[in-house]
């Protein structure tokens, strides 16, 4: 099963090679839209652009998707899956083993990840409706006005993050046809307009790459690194798709896709030669090339492209946030499952956080050449990160040898420094919008990764073994009524006999809870995507069950739907005997009734605890407010659910000291005055 799993992962077939159209490139293959166009205004204009120019961003634009694209996530990346899933945080889970800093450059990538979830529909969908100018009835009716774009685009976003809701599996089968056809649009285009100049496929050549960014001709300088950057921006999201198409489809579709993108840049190139010195006024070069008859076509096409890229984007997030709650990093938000694909979410708190942040992004910078001084200064970041996580992987997971090593990190830090630093100048622009947004993130994951380490440093633990004889004492103790047959603990503490010391209080001080059973459930996050295992340990009793479930971090925690197995596999067994229930719709029904008890710890009399320390855990308590249930999360929202506070730090609760004790006498005095 594993072997057919693994041949099918790494196996192109005809529909594979489609569907990747759609999933996998739509946000790299939209930057033909703007790239240029923002390559031509860092250098004053087409009045002042000069041939090197052209040439040499030409040629940078070709080496970017060359060696960021190509080498480093085609060629390397994609071979650093974690059981067929790929992305900043599957990386982190197959590296995370040898050394816990590299938790620091996981959460900086896969917070500004995020952040650019939030752009990318902005800048794509803009752009696309930007192209209206270029037909003269729209632009005899409007001119240069923007507000039109703006509300068409808000429009249109509305839509796409309105639609999230019911799932993307109908759409998504149109995606792949509408990229394949964009693909090959401006493929097409790009390659008859390269027939008005040849001239410009010495860009081929990496020296005048080189020779831009020494050349006085270059306005921009160094920073015009951060305009060609935009070429490449969809890379990291090709590797978080892994998992979506598999690594075969990819490495087949992107020669396809790679010469598409290249022939686009040499029409557009070739364009700018033609017409360099000319005042035609703010043009974009990708509708510029396009014959009258083909432009509302085009705009069309764009549209739908720059939608499948944001939907691409939007899907991602909600795998990245998925993926991250998971292992801790976010705090449980609700997600639901509407689609008929296993594995599709889709995360309420997340859509509604990236439509109005989206909305804001295009509200406030109005155009896309504004957007652009804001975007691409994430992904390098995230690239950046990237790059740390692979080196320890291709060092210690591969043992790839060390001359090889030095050379991947060196040449991809070098290179990947360059473009940050040409982006970092972007932070005034409207790169601090993007920073702002992922520092938030950041700020949140850092919060509760650190309150999860002190909430295992406070949490008192207990022998259940020391225990047995008073609840089995319980169970049988008439005085008191039955609490319920089956009552299920969730902890998030417990190996072997060892469990948290609060749950012990719950049952048998806060209010003995008489049961037949008592049940404890720890839910483990393994570093595989679809595990569904567990263990069970009864300590020698027919009357107590310690579940350790083993669940990939892919799959629901719906822990009801989990129980009822192991309840039947027990009974079935004989260790568990069966709960003849008189009553019931279900004849011959063996099983009781259940109820969940789930334990919030609470900050508490606190004031011994570290300054630090008390304010992480206390700004965590802030956010948990508005996150997800824990109900709701272990999908208990049907189940017979109580919830109970108890103090995280029970050594700091302790008796108030007495200093002097009144006598009768003086207390009646006292009193009557």
């Amino acid at each position: 099963m594993g072997y057919q799993h693994n041949r099918s992962f790494n196996k192109a077939t005809g529909a594979g090679f489609i569907i990747a159209m759609g999933i996998v490139y739509g946000d790299i293959g939209t930057s033909p839209l703007y790239t240029m166009e923002s390559i031509v205004q860092g250098q004053g204009g087409l009045e002042r652009i000069s041939e090197t120019s052209i040439i040499g961003a030409l040629s940078l634009i070709i080496w970017t998707l060359t060696l960021i694209t190509t080498v480093k996530y085609v060629w390397i990346a994609l071979k650093a899956d974690n059981n067929h899933e790929g992305g900043i945080f599957s990386l982190f889970t197959l590296v995370r083993k040898y050394a816990k800093w590299l938790i620091i450059p996981a959460m900086i990538g896969g917070a500004a990840l995020l952040s650019d979830g939030a752009l990318t529909p902005a800048v794509t969908v803009t752009s696309a409706i930007e192209g209206l100018r270029s037909i003269p009835a729209f632009h005899e009716a409007f001119g240069q006005q923007q507000l039109p774009i703006v509300i068409i685009t808000l429009a249109i976003l509305a839509i796409l993050f309105l639609i999230q809701r019911f799932g993307t599996s109908i759409v998504g089968k149109v995606f792949g046809p509408v990229m394949f056809i964009w693909f090959s649009f401006f493929g097409i285009t790009g390659l008859i307009n390269l027939f008005g100049d040849f001239s410009v496929l010495q860009a081929i050549n990496p020296y005048w790459a080189i020779h831009l960014l020494l050349s006085p001709e270059n306005k921009a300088g160094i920073f015009v690194l951060g305009s060609v950057f935009l070429a490449t921006t969809g890379a990291e999201a090709l590797y978080s798709d892994l998992g979506h198409v598999g690594r075969g489809n990819i490495h087949v579709s992107w020669p396809f896709v790679k010469v598409c993108i290249i022939l686009s840049y040499c029409g557009q190139a070739a364009w700018l030669l033609q017409n360099r010195g000319k005042s035609l006024g703010d043009i974009n070069p990708f509708f510029a090339v396009l014959p009258q008859s083909l432009i509302i076509f085009s705009v069309i096409l764009a549209t739908l492209a720059a939608i499948i890229a944001s939907q691409a984007l939007i899907s991602g997030s909600f795998t990245l946030v998925s993926e991250a709650i998971r292992l801790k990093l976010l705090p449980r938000l609700r997600i639901n499952y509407p689609g008929e694909t296993f594995g599709q979410l889709y995360i309420p708190a997340v859509n509604l956080g990236l439509w109005l942040a989206a909305s804001f992004i295009v509200v406030y910078f109005q155009s896309s050449a504004h957007m652009e001084a804001a975007y691409g200064l994430a992904i390098t970041v995230t690239m950046l990160m990237t790059t740390i996580l692979l080196t320890v992987y291709l060092a210690q997971h591969q043992k790839v040898k060390k001359v090889f090593v030095v050379l991947f990190f060196g040449a991809f830090i070098f290179i990947e420094g360059l473009f940050f630093a040409a982006s970092a100048v972007k932070f005034l622009h409207g790169g601090y919008v993007v920073v702002i947004l992922a520092a938030l993130i950041l700020f949140v994951m850092a919060i509760w990764h650190k309150s999860d380490q002190l909430f295992y440093k406070y949490l008192k633990s207990s022998n259940l073994n020391d225990y047995k004889e008073q609840m089995n004492k319980l169970r049988k103790d008439e005085s008191y009524d039955l609490y319920h047959t089956n009552v299920v603990y969730l902890t998030a503490k417990m190996a072997k006999e060892w469990i948290d010391r609060s749950i012990l209080y719950s049952i048998l001080d806060k209010r003995p809870k008489k049961a037949e059973v008592y049940w404890f459930v720890k839910v483990n996050v393994t570093d595989e995507p679809y595990t569904s295992k567990y263990e069970v340990d009864m300590l020698g009793t027919d009357f107590i069950v310690c579940v350790n479930l083993y669940l990939g971090f892919h799959m629901r925690q719906e822990i009801p739907r989990y129980l009822r197995t192991i309840v039947t596999n027990l009974m079935e067994s004989g260790r568990l005997p069966q709960q003849h229930q008189p009553y019931s719709i279900i004849p011959g029904r063996k099983v009781g009734d259940f109820r969940f008890i789930l334990l919030e710890e609470k900050l508490i009399n606190a004031r011994q605890m570290p300054a630090f320390e008390r304010f992480v855990l206390q700004t965590k308590e802030q956010i948990k407010k508005i996150t997800a249930s824990p109900a709701r999360w272990f999908g208990l929202h049907f189940s017979e659910v109580t919830v109970e506070t108890v103090p995280l730090v029970l050594s700091d609760v302790r008796n108030l000291e007495i200093l002097e004790r009144i006598s009768k006498e003086n207390e009646v005095e006292n009193l009557s005055k």
